[in-house]
């Protein structure tokens, strides 16, 4: 059987792996959208916050010893303890004025994140292991779906549907 003149079980596979990739766009997405609910600014450092979030969390495996799920909870933690210094100590003076120098700050903020984790790391991804809970991977008939991958997909939904109530 095919659908647009894919095989099914490409179809399915690649379906199943463009869920894994949305997942990690509804984490971020999430992000933006409670912040500027709150706050009324469109926040494009949030990005480069993830990113930050991310490297934290391999520098706590890698440099620290952390396990992966300390290092889970620790790592938004402390990036988003940048969240109350930038807001008290830069986008608080801009509350009043037009919303374009909200965005163009945090655009800058971004640039400025980006730079240095560039200069620091590489463009490359770092590599990590994979906790032992989640290593394997499961048999889906169509595909074979790495452990980890489904996990993505686990969290993200938790986290998005336990901040829609």
């Amino acid at each position: 059987m095919e659908i647009f003149g894919i095989p099914l079980q490409a179809f399915l596979g690649q379906l199943l792996l463009g869920l894994v990739n949305g997942s990690f766009y509804a984490l971020l997405s999430l992000g933006l959208a409670v912040i500027f609910g709150l706050l009324g600014i469109v926040n494009f450092a949030h990005g480069a916050l993830y990113m930050l979030g991310a490297y934290v969390a391999w520098l706590g495996l890698e440099h620290f010893g952390m396990n992966y799920w300390v290092a889970l909870l620790v790592a938004p933690l402390l990036v988003g303890a940048l969240g109350p210094v930038v807001e008290r100590t830069l986008l608080k003076q801009l509350y009043k004025i037009d919303p374009i120098y909200g965005l163009l700050l945090t655009f800058g903020l971004s640039l400025i994140a980006e730079g240095i984790l560039r200069d620091q790391f590489g463009v490359s991804g770092q590599q990590y292991p994979v906790p032992e809970l989640l290593q394997g991977a499961t048999n889906l008939g169509f595909m074979i779906l790495p452990n980890y991958r489904g996990w993505v997909v686990v969290a993200s939904l938790i986290v998005c549907f336990g901040t829609g109530t």
